[in-house]
């Protein structure tokens, strides 16, 4: 027998020492668990009859109801439970809403699926019939979904609105809120600039006053930046204004620590100090002689700046925002200049008029009347700043629900009346298929049944009675049967198209497919690995010696033990790794 050219036999040693490892079934279960924990936790929170959740982090309180803000406060640290937080934050992403449902939706699915796992079922077999299941669910969706057009798209629009400002704290001000979302990226829309949307469409709060003195600009509005002296005496009103915006700031600066002038002469000294006035008056006479009625920069503009533009007749603001002042370049056509050499009227921009309001204890400057309708402005208000706070999300989710109607082009209805069809459709479907993947396809179609159900428990109803007569009216073969959902008002059934709940189908699709695809994910996994934090990171992992007394390093040992037919996995050197993967 050849003789180990080490002078010994090593033994392996892949993972560092506190590693926790764990394989098999027993960790698949463990897994399953976690994700219906979580989802657990956000069901409450389904629907216009759910309750809000008040999350403390150690300096802040946060009370909302939005799934993927829950999910990104609660800070969960086990490893597959985790997939659930990335989906509710991809669909915040992509649909603005239901993201609550997703997670449900994933933990259902999840829970319907374990006793065949407990069974023993591969879970090849499970992940590949259930993705099959949900392309179904998928297509059938797209099959549902009703085309708006013509007259039909402003209220097409105004109920997606509605239906997603319906379960958050200000469902009771949809006729408010639902047209200003509507007419924001309408005009967003007819340009082809629905991708912008965060950046053009913006939403200020303000503390104070009742929630229906919130107002909606067709131009661009923001907090009045700090101001020095002098600024009183500026006219706050501007019709037809010339407007320049600037990366430069106009203020005079104290020398730098250790700052050296030499000079032969006393004399020189006050030269010196004339040169740096010239300077800045340079820069102001730059500004106002290029025509400009209202100066704007992201640097601070100081007193003397501002006194000596009081004078003149201007305008000017400094230090403001970055996002506030693409909005106005957007608006007004003006371009961002980064010196005051060369201004000329072509970069200036232009707008209606430009004024300084009083809105509560705050002032905004407000330009209205742009040449560009892209920009707007939604401004809240409301008495608490975590009341405020969520109506921001609220408004922004319904602008992301109507970005994605206009999308799609077509609506279906909420309520549970989709997830209830595409229910009754694979149940239809499972009849076909022989073997276990008919288990499979049903426990999908078991798990959508959640929604309608959580839907009424959140209302207070008795959820047994409604699925019943909801499998009932879906069990007719007939149009009108389809869209029938939970009546959360009245605790029965009810046509949810008709009373115009209505959703974008892209937002059904986009759920029923993250929800499938994490599902495949937590059951792709047959080995979890929790490396502990290392302490020295570089300090050897192993203790093992060679043949002449010496340690050997973590890419020695990894390479004997591949080289003895062993698993060539973990650290094989600096920056070099090896992982068998799936190809």
């Amino acid at each position: 027998m050849a003789s180990n050219p080490f002078g010994m036999r090593p033994g392996i040693i892949l993972l560092r020492e506190g590693t926790d490892t764990s394989q098999g079934k027993p960790q698949l279960i463990s897994n399953i668990n976690a994700c219906y924990a979580v989802a657990d936790a956000v069901r409450t929170t389904l629907g216009p009859s759910g309750r809000d959740k008040l999350v403390f982090d150690g300096s802040r309180v946060t009370i909302s109801n939005d799934g993927a803000t829950i999910m990104k406060l609660l800070e969960i640290e086990h490893p597959a439970a985790r997939t659930l937080v990335d989906i509710s934050m991809s669909q915040d992403a992509e649909v603005g809403d239901g993201t609550t449902s997703v997670v449900m939706l994933a933990g259902e699915i999840l829970q319907q699926i374990k006793p065949l796992v407990e069974e023993g079922v591969p879970p090849q077999i499970i992940r590949r019939h259930l993705s099959e299941a949900g392309q179904l669910a998928v297509q059938k969706v797209l099959d549902m979904a009703v085309s708006f057009e013509g007259d039909q798209r402003k209220d097409m629009l105004l109920k997606c609105a509605s239906t997603a400002l319906n379960s958050k704290l200000i469902a009771s001000h949809q006729d408010l809120f639902s047209p200003m979302v509507v007419d924001a990226v309408e005009l967003l829309a007819a340009k082809n600039r629905l991708d912008d949307v965060n950046s053009l469409v913006g939403i200020k709060r303000i503390p104070g006053g009742d929630v229906r003195q919130s107002f909606w600009v067709q131009g661009v509005a923001f907090k009045k930046t700090f101001s020095y002296a002098g600024f009183d005496q500026m006219t706050k009103k501007f019709d037809n204004p010339k407007v320049l915006l600037l990366n430069v700031e106009l203020e005079l600066k104290s020398e730098k620590e250790n700052a050296e002038v030499r000079i032969t002469d006393p004399d020189q000294y006050q030269s010196i100090v004339d040169a740096e006035w010239q300077v800045i008056y340079d820069k102001m006479d730059a500004c106002i002689n290029c025509g400009a009625n209202i100066v704007m920069s992201k640097l601070p503009i100081g007193d003397l700046a501002t006194q000596y533009f009081a004078d003149k007749g201007l305008f000017c603001a400094g230090r403001v925002p970055e996002s506030d002042m693409k909005r106005v370049a957007q608006a007004t056509g003006a371009a961002v200049q980064t010196t005051t050499s060369g201004l000329s009227e072509s970069i200036l921009g232009t707008s209606g008029v430009f004024e300084e309001r009083q809105v509560g204890d705050q002032r905004f400057n407000v330009f209205t009347g742009c040449p560009s309708s892209l920009t707007s402005t939604i401004v809240l208000r409301g008495g608490t700043e975590q009341f405020i706070a969520e109506s921001e999300r609220s408004v922004h989710d319904a602008l992301m629900v109507v970005k994605r109607a206009i999308r799609s082009g077509s609506v279906v209805a909420g309520g549970g009346a989709v997830e209830m069809q595409v229910s009754r459709h694979l149940k239809n479907h499972a009849l076909t298929i022989e073997g276990k993947g008919q288990l499979v396809v049903n426990a999908l179609a078991k798990a959508l049944e959640v929604i309608p159900q959580q839907l009424s428990d959140n209302a207070g109803f008795d959820a047994t009675d409604i699925l019943s007569a909801l499998r009932r009216k879906h069990a007719q073969e007939g149009s009108d049967e389809k869209w029938f959902g939970v009546d959360v008002k009245t605790g029965s059934v009810c046509d949810t198209f008709e009373t115009g709940v209505w959703e974008p189908s892209d937002n059904k699709s986009n759920s029923f497919n993250a929800a499938v695809e994490a599902a495949c994910v937590i059951l792709s996994i047959d080995e979890t690995i929790i490396a502990p934090k290392s302490q020295d990171p570089g300090a050897n992992a192993t203790g093992l010696m060679n043949g002449q007394g010496k340690p050997m390093s973590n890419m020695m040992n990894s390479a004997m033990a591949a080289s003895q037919g062993g698993a060539r996995t973990g650290q094989l050197g600096q920056g070099v790794s090896y992982m068998k993967g799936r190809g």
